[in-house]
């Protein structure tokens, strides 16, 4: 059994007034909104559950999703303005108590051909890196060795860095419970202004490895502001 966790609750302010009312994860690319593609795309690689982290417009969400083809399960985050992603991460992960999972940032649009190279089964866990294209300074970087992530963050200098985390990871059934430990360990001792990449050295340190797989060369992109809903609008177009 295999679930997805979609973290759906930031505003999107940069995409105003698209997102006055209504969640990034909601924009239309092309027919469909992200979110819509993404659970297609879940559904079509084998996923069998989905769980959302819900904050701004979190009924909107789940209107959104009342027809949805997987079970889904949502958990909401109140403080979504004031902290980090982790504490969504948190709350989704206390609701998966067994098998592994695939956790997606809300706003990443990709094809098809994505999901089967993330979703490994291995006996560790799995980072999605665009290792194809100039990293940016502002990016969540990976640095590697031996074909397995050693460090995440901003911070890395990007010459040191194998390239940047699309926002999509999986995690086998056993490290999804070392993740699981680290995050809620973070948030209880109140670091909740961590993003969750940040807890996932500690997650390596555990044991666990994240290999690095790499997708520079499909077609992604996040979507933040109107540029990169542009690059979205474009690669859902072609992609047909």
């Amino acid at each position: 059994m295999t679930t997805a966790i979609l973290l759906v609750a930031g505003v999107g302010s940069r995409l105003r007034p698209l997102t006055d009312r209504c969640p990034k994860c909601l924009v239309p690319v092309g027919d469909e909104t992200i979110l819509a593609r993404q659970v297609r795309l879940l559904a079509a690689a084998g996923v069998t559950r989905l769980v959302l982290s819900t904050g701004f417009a979190a009924e909107a969400v789940r209107a959104a999703l009342a027809d949805a083809p997987l079970p889904v399960t949502f958990v909401h985050n109140p403080d979504y303005a004031t902290t980090q992603n982790i504490v969504s991460l948190h709350r989704a992960l206390a609701v998966v108590d067994a098998g592994d999972v695939v956790k997606l940032d809300g706003d990443v649009v990709f094809t098809e051909a994505l999901l089967p190279r993330v979703l490994r089964r291995s006996d560790g866990a799995v980072v999605a890196v665009d290792d194809r294209q100039p990293v940016r300074d502002e990016a969540m970087k990976v640095r590697a060795a031996s074909g397995a992530a050693v460090d995440f963050g901003k911070g890395i200098a990007p010459a040191d860095a194998m390239g940047e985390s699309i926002g999509i990871e999986w995690f086998s059934d056993a490290a999804r419970g070392e993740l699981t430990a680290a995050v809620a360990s973070a948030v209880g001792a109140g670091r909740t202004q961590l993003y969750y990449e940040d807890v996932y050295a500690e997650v390596i340190g555990r044991g666990v490895r994240m290999a690095c797989v790499g997708v520079g060369d499909l077609p992604w992109t996040e979507v933040d502001d109107p540029a990169d809903l542009a690059r979205a609008v474009a690669l859902v177009r072609a992609a047909g």
